[in-house]
């Protein structure tokens, strides 16, 4: 049974959060172009390669939520689902120390999310900008992204040049391109 890839924002918005609206709301009025899926709250890895499926070919990205050892710089890291984040490759290219994950009550002040629902349309709600977005340059190079509506029972397929174009300048946010290395087997 495969999850039904639609065009745009469901049909009725009833029952659903005022952050997913708002998402919706906010693509509609830039002319952003997208197609939705719904789905059970996606929480494992066997969820996650149903939703990678309908989204296909987008780069299906893991949104991590990162901090500063201070808890004074706060990031947002999108790499591909097959990379591993290691804060020692990051930490360089961005001249911070050691990064380490943000506390969920950051990650909801700032960009009014949870975890396991953590994506790049939660930066609309970021007015002050707390967070800077890195952006794993493989990431950069795929036609399609495939983010959470700011909640983990939807997931959205997007042009990557527009999020990273007129989706970023309309919430006022620039990103840092970094090089997330591939593992391979020793």
């Amino acid at each position: 049974m495969g999850l039904e890839l639609m065009k745009g924002r469901p049909a009725d918005c009833t029952g659903r959060l005022d952050k997913e609206v708002r998402v919706y709301d906010l693509l509609d009025r830039l002319g952003i172009e997208y197609e939705r899926v719904d789905h059970v709250a996606a929480e494992t890895m066997e969820a996650c390669a149903e939703i990678d499926e309908a989204l296909a070919p987008a780069a299906i990205c893991k949104n991590l939520f990162l901090c500063n050892r201070q808890e004074t710089a706060f990031y947002m890291l999108m790499i591909r689902g097959d990379k591993k984040f290691k804060t020692k490759d990051i930490s360089k290219q961005i001249d911070s120390p050691r990064l380490s994950f943000g506390k969920p009550e950051k990650m909801f002040e700032y960009l009014d999310i949870t975890p396991g629902s953590v994506s790049v349309m939660g930066l609309m709600n970021d007015k002050d900008n707390h967070v800077r977005l890195l952006v794993d340059r493989d990431v950069l190079e795929s036609e399609y992204v495939g983010c959470h509506p700011c909640i983990n029972t939807s997931s959205l397929r997007i042009k990557s040049k527009d999020v990273f174009g007129k989706y970023l300048e309309a919430v006022h946010h620039d990103y840092i391109v970094v090089n997330v290395p591939v593992e391979t087997a020793e």
